[in-house]
């Protein structure tokens, strides 16, 4: 990796003096010459010597170690490490369709046109910032979740050195109290929803499946007979494509929970109204998609699939003649499920395996705030078993 000096020529004069070159006295003096990590040849020019020495070496290092860094690639504009990040991805439709939707509206139009190289962490706690005046903070930290990931994905690839997604700092989500219905509440809801879904707020409330895991239920995955419920698809839908089958949402959330006597009255009652099988497409196998007849449990009014938008208009006022928060949806069902089992004493390895989350950490991070009302249980459980500690002094005492 040669430092020219391109004010002198090489060739010397008849008394060994240096022969001046034609661009001597203008431009940059030197110029440092080197093969890239893919062997292309390059060059930078320097003003001083001492700066071309020092980039050389560097570069040279570098170039060693497996670390070189071409400073072109970090021209590409967010904008373009967006959409190879995105196709990257092993996403199902549903959640493609959400991450596009997340980085078109809230990531391209701040940071987009900019060189991922001129990127700074000022500049993404400025982004921060500015979608935190639109984004709720669980939000928003999914969308900065994926601008993560591209830059993570830009500094593995080497297009830059480091990420400027360090120490960045998010809002604070705030959760409050959860509101956890009253069994009360609970049975209420079922009554006022239309007979063709009440059961499904049991199927929630005491088996714990999200809505896409009721909608997607199906005649054979209720065995009565082992009072046991599988969940092996859910109902999917979104803009562009009818109502379909797809996997559930991790591979943990595929499961078998058991099936209690108030939900398996409420299904039987239900049962005896089920229509025919609607022809629907599934895809809970990517590689085989196919159109088959499925035995649906829950129906719309014409006897096909239930969409989450459809159900969200018959829930909203069900959910406000009960008394229950603006905003609390469906999902709040499988609150109440699991805040159930922990109350009741159940380890968080059982609530994962119950609710399907994809690891203990999922569900400690969901509900840790649960189980600190169980405490005084486990302390009782404690002094019931071993009693009071006998002392050294209270032995002397006793057998004096």
């Amino acid at each position: 990796m040669p430092i020219d000096d391109l004010w002198y020529l090489r060739a010397r004069g008849p008394n060994r003096e240096r022969l001046p070159s034609k661009r001597h006295g203008r431009g940059k003096r030197w110029r440092v010459r080197w093969n890239d990590d893919q062997g292309q040849a390059r060059e930078r020019l320097f003003e001083r010597k001492v700066d071309a020495e020092l980039f050389d070496a560097n570069v040279r290092a570098d170039v060693s170690r497996g670390q070189y860094i071409d400073d072109r690639a970090g021209r590409a504009t967010v904008s373009s490490l967006a959409e190879q990040w995105r196709e990257s991805q092993l996403h199902i439709e549903s959640t493609a369709i959400r991450v596009e939707h997340a980085i078109r509206l809230h990531i391209l139009p701040g940071l987009g046109q900019l060189q991922i190289g001129q990127v700074r962490r000022s500049k993404v706690q400025a982004w921060v910032r500015d979608r935190s005046l639109v984004l709720a903070p669980t939000t928003l930290r999914v969308v900065y979740g994926y601008l993560n990931a591209m830059f993570s994905l830009a500094v593995r690839d080497r297009l830059i050195g480091i990420s400027p997604c360090t120490d960045i700092r998010l809002p604070v989500v705030d959760r409050g109290k959860r509101v956890i219905p009253s069994p009360e509440q609970v049975h209420r809801l079922a009554e006022l929803m239309p007979a063709r879904l009440s059961a499904a707020v049991y199927v929630a409330a005491g088996c714990g499946l999200r809505l896409g895991e009721v909608l997607g239920l199906e005649i054979e995955d209720i065995d009565f007979d082992r009072a046991e419920l599988s969940v092996r698809q859910q109902l999917k839908s979104h803009k562009g494509r009818p109502p379909y089958l797809g996997r559930p949402k991790t591979k943990t959330s595929v499961r078998t929970v058991e099936l209690p006597d108030v939900v398996a009255a409420a299904l039987r009652e239900h049962l005896e109204g089920t229509g025919a099988p609607v022809e629907i497409d599934d895809d809970t196998d990517p590689r085989r998609p196919v159109r088959r007849p499925a035995a649906l449990v829950f129906r719309g009014a014409d006897g096909n699939p239930v969409i989450a938008s459809t159900f969200s208009r018959t829930w909203t006022p069900v959910r406000a003649k009960v008394g229950l928060p603006m905003r609390w949806g469906f999902h709040g069902l499988r609150h109440y499920y699991a805040t159930l089992l922990i109350h009741a004493g159940a380890s968080v390895k059982t609530v994962q395996l119950a609710l399907g989350h994809s690891t203990p950490t999922v569900t400690l991070n969901e509900y840790v705030h649960e189980w600190p009302d169980a405490l005084d249980r486990t302390r009782s459980l404690v002094d019931g078993a071993l009693g009071q500690r006998e002392t050294a002094a209270t032995s002397t005492r006793g057998r004096a």
